[in-house]
């Protein structure tokens, strides 16, 4: 130690050990920490989200520990702390409607605890955004760990995933899955806790953090529970502990280059389209312009490298054991920026650099790639003039062109009364709209794109529909549906103005979504029908979502949580 840092030590001890200190540590002493700990720096902070309302984050008390002992190893005292938790499965009417009230949560205990850096310990997808959000604004050196995807069920003699839930519930409501089954498969699906078991939205949302160096590298696909996850938890406690020694603030590591290139992970390995939301909500906190035609561009000139479901046949594990995130950044090279730094302190070159190439199959390789562009395409038109997404991976080739008949749900209720009537005037060629279910019309924007196949179609053995909505779609669901049409039809978009039988032409390959009705028909119909608008609540924190979010191209964040210009990096 040299004789500056012996003097900054004393000055440090002497502050500690002045009035100022003495309510915070003969508080912390009461928890039964030590003269010793109390004093001792730097301070690095656990927030989790653990909760028995969210049994994809329960892997996050193990995790804990484990950071807590890398901390200790490494000089530094970790003390934990809890933010609300968001799972998908169990929050009314979706964890979309509340991502922003937990990002607001997390931010404000960063930048209020004394605390010199933050280890983020989530899972569910929102849970994952909203920390990253939340880290952003603060500003603290920040690395993010998720539990890690839960193990596959089993059911009569075969293995089951959680994108099989889609296949299952439309069995039992085509009639084609007794009580019996359905009582059954109900344990089987989820056997122990971690987030969805495919590329969905979670697993999606920790590789991002991967990529951005939040998270170190290789650690995504890690399995929940696991030795190696623990592990890695353990020292990411001793990095938190360097970071706050020798910051990386996480304004230098939320770039416009480092959004693209996490963007082209996304579309390189089949992520979830709920991505681009969540990526958009970054550029917006960091102060960063992403325009959806940037992303349509960005989309278009990356392939798609990866089969792991719901996007082919192969595993998560599979991709693991192919390199996981470093191998799709080796794969991806050329059109990355490898200079960037990770989470353990070296760059995305050299991390690449030193992952083997696999047998690509999970992963396939760039020079044989599975599509020449990215899975997730970026659309615009008449019925989308801001934009729309669609996860070609997922989708029916058949359908990717496709011109044919609307047939219009006012919202949920609306569909879910009448999907299954089997009077419902409905064809295989039928584009079904599904209105009134973005971040305003919703509320909250739920994973209500995925429509049901009406079930009298379903029992004639049609397994696909092109289906085009405002709301968002699970990351575990496929088919051709077309999400995130902006501007929403709450507040006047084009999707407003559709009828039954109107003409829809989706057009995957030319990057389009149009109505094909004429402009005076519209400009009518805006004029003697104009559309509903969502009532406004009437207090608390709905009547501030209702007052500031944004469309789902602003990422659905608050204006007021936005970088101001002098806050820009």
């Amino acid at each position: 130690m040299t004789q500056d840092q012996v003097i900054q030590d004393q000055t440090d001890s002497s502050r500690l050990d002045g009035d100022a200190g003495f309510a915070a540590r003969s508080f912390l002493r009461s928890g039964g920490l030590t003269s010793d700990q109390v004093r001792r720096r730097p301070v690095i902070g656990i927030a989790t989200s653990w909760s028995e309302l969210n049994p994809c984050n329960l892997p996050t008390r193990p995790m804990a520990e484990a950071v807590k002992r890398g901390v200790a190893a490494a000089g530094g005292i970790a003390l934990e702390f809890p933010t609300i938790s968001l799972a998908e499965s169990l929050i009314h009417p979706t964890t979309m409607l509340l991502r922003n009230l937990m990002a607001m949560d997390v931010e404000e205990m960063i930048s209020a605890s004394p605390i010199d850096a933050v280890v983020l310990l989530g899972g569910c997808d929102k849970t994952v955004a909203a920390q990253l959000m939340g880290a952003l604004s603060a500003d603290k050196p920040a690395l993010s760990l998720t539990t890690g995807p839960r193990p596959a069920g089993r059911w009569r003699g075969g293995e089951l995933t959680i994108d099989d839930s889609w296949r299952i519930a439309d069995e039992r409501r085509s009639g084609l899955l007794d009580d019996r089954a359905w009582h059954e498969v109900e344990g089987c699906i989820s056997p122990g806790p971690g987030v969805c078991n495919v590329m969905g939205t979670a697993v999606t949302l920790a590789m991002i953090a991967e990529i951005l160096g939040f998270a170190p590298p290789g650690s995504s696909l890690l399995p929940a529970g696991s030795p190696q996850r623990l592990a890695s938890a353990e020292q990411a406690g001793a990095r938190a502990v360097e970071l706050a020694r020798d910051p990386v603030l996480p304004s230098r590591l939320v770039t416009r280059e480092a959004l693209t290139d996490a963007w082209r992970l996304v579309c390189a390995t089949g992520g979830s389209t709920n991505a681009v939301i969540h990526l958009q909500a970054l550029a917006g906190r960091a102060g960063v312009r992403l325009s959806t035609r940037h992303l349509r561009e960005a989309s278009r000139t990356t392939p798609t490298l990866g089969q792991v479901r719901p996007n082919g046949p192969h595993t998560l594990a599979d991709l693991h054991d192919e390199g996981g995130v470093p191998a799709v950044v080796r794969e991806l090279g050329p059109l990355l920026h490898l200079d960037r730094p990770t989470a353990d302190g070296s760059n995305w070159r050299e991390v690449a650099a030193g992952t083997a190439p696999g047998p690509g199959r999970a992963l396939r390789p760039a020079a044989d790639p599975v599509h020449p562009h990215g899975a997730i395409a970026v659309l615009h038109g008449s019925l989308a003039p801001r934009s729309a997404v669609i996860k070609r991976s997922a989708a029916s080739p058949r359908l990717l062109r496709h011109t044919g008949p609307a047939l219009v749900f006012d919202g949920l209720a609306d569909l879910r009364a009448r999907i299954d009537d089997p009077d419902l005037p409905v064809t295989a060629d039928t584009v079904l709209v599904l209105r009134g279910a973005g971040p305003i019309g919703g509320p909250g924007m739920a994973e209500v794109g995925g429509l049901p196949i009406p079930a009298k179609l379903y029992r004639a053995g049609v397994r696909d529909m092109v289906r085009v909505s405002d709301a968002r779609m699970s990351g575990t669901a496929a088919g051709t549906v077309v999400l995130h049409v902006t501007p929403e039809a709450a507040v006047g978009g084009p999707l407003a103005l559709v009828r039954d039988g109107d003409p829809i032409r989706l057009d995957v390959p030319a990057g389009t979504l149009d109505l094909l009705v004429d402009p005076d028909t519209l400009d009518r119909r805006a004029r003697d029908t104009p559309p509903a608008t969502a009532p406004r609540p009437a207090r608390g924190y709905r009547r501030l979502y209702a007052d500031h979010v944004g469309q789902a191209d602003e990422g659905c964040d608050f204006d007021f949580l936005h970088a101001t210009p002098e806050e820009t990096p």
